[in-house]
């Protein structure tokens, strides 16, 4: 329960963060400013987290390789993130953050060359119906650019879940997230020059906003994961179309389409059967019969639908 609390408390933070960078976006902070300031910001409150703690050697690595290459697409999926929420009502984007495992269950596939079973086969065309009737073709469609920012990152956060994937077997968790907010601050503080422009103090209350709250939700989803199994609090991710709705209504007085509320829960069902059968693989093969059972359906991990590269 407590790790429940956690992740559904990560998910609230990290849809106030995406509400907080629209409206940014909307007093005319640019792209990479947020960028820059999201992961900036993150910096010295994790030294001082770790300093007070007395454990600032955690951030000790010898992947330094790994961690730059993570956070290079970290960033990248980072950018589609704040692209799509600046871009798309916040249900549609959030929504279409949800296709991460659909896209990781076709890495592990197309990529990977390891077998999916008709289960996840089945959850991923289900999914994918789900984006075309939120998409509308033939109607009013959905901004394109949006679009592509939104499945975008989808995309880039399954692939950056198996990077993570790799760095967990020898790195600390905070490492990670130090690691990644280090290198993401570095290669966005390059775009700067060209976009910065000065701010008053509320577009800056804004940033430090977005700062926080990103951070925050980082911890919240890392401290989930100490108190529970990752196909348990993965589904609490879910939530964050309740806090993405309500931040709609509630600031900008607009309410999901019709399209929206038919295609988010197939998007969201898609996510449920993909998580649900790995975690049945996972407790059903055992080390002797794994290889037996891998002719079937291999049972990877599928990564969270709200990684959001954060």
């Amino acid at each position: 329960m407590l790790a429940i609390a956690l992740r559904v408390a990560a998910m609230a933070m990290l849809s106030t963060m995406f509400m907080l960078v629209k409206v940014s976006g909307e007093a005319g902070v640019s792209l990479p400013e947020l960028v820059f300031w999201r992961q900036a910001m993150s910096l010295p409150i994790i030294v001082t987290a770790l300093l007070l703690t007395g454990k600032l050697g955690l951030l000790a690595t010898r992947r330094m390789s790994s961690h730059a290459k993570r956070a290079t697409t970290g960033t990248a999926g980072l950018c589609c993130n704040i692209g799509a929420a600046t871009l798309l009502p916040l249900p549609v984007a959030t929504t279409l953050g949800f296709t991460t495992p659909l896209f990781a269950v076709l890495i592990t596939a197309l990529v990977l060359r390891e077998t999916v079973g008709k289960w996840r086969w089945t959850a991923v065309l289900l999914g994918f119906i789900g984006v075309l009737v939120i998409t509308r073709p033939g109607d009013v469609p959905v901004p394109a650019l949006g679009l592509a920012a939104g499945l975008g990152a989808g995309v880039i956060v399954a692939i950056v879940s198996f990077q993570i994937r790799d760095l967990a077997r020898t790195e600390e968790p905070i490492a990670c997230v130090f690691w990644f907010a280090f290198y993401g601050s570095l290669f966005s503080a390059f775009l700067l020059p060209f976009y910065v422009r000065p701010h008053g103090a509320y577009e800056w209350l804004l940033l430090v906003g977005v700062g926080l709250t990103g951070t925050l939700a980082q911890f919240l989803i890392t401290a989930a994961l100490r108190f529970g199994q990752v196909a348990t609090v993965v589904v609490m991710d879910y939530t964050a179309l309740i806090w993405s709705t309500f931040y709609g209504w509630a600031i900008w007085d607009h309410l999901p389409s019709y399209t929206t509320w038919l295609g988010a829960p197939v998007i969201v069902a898609a996510g449920l059967i993909i998580t649900s059968r790995e975690h049945f693989l996972s407790r059903r093969i055992s080390p002797t019969s794994a290889l037996d059972e891998s002719a079937t359906e291999e049972a990877e991990p599928v990564p969270s639908a709200q990684s959001k590269g954060t």
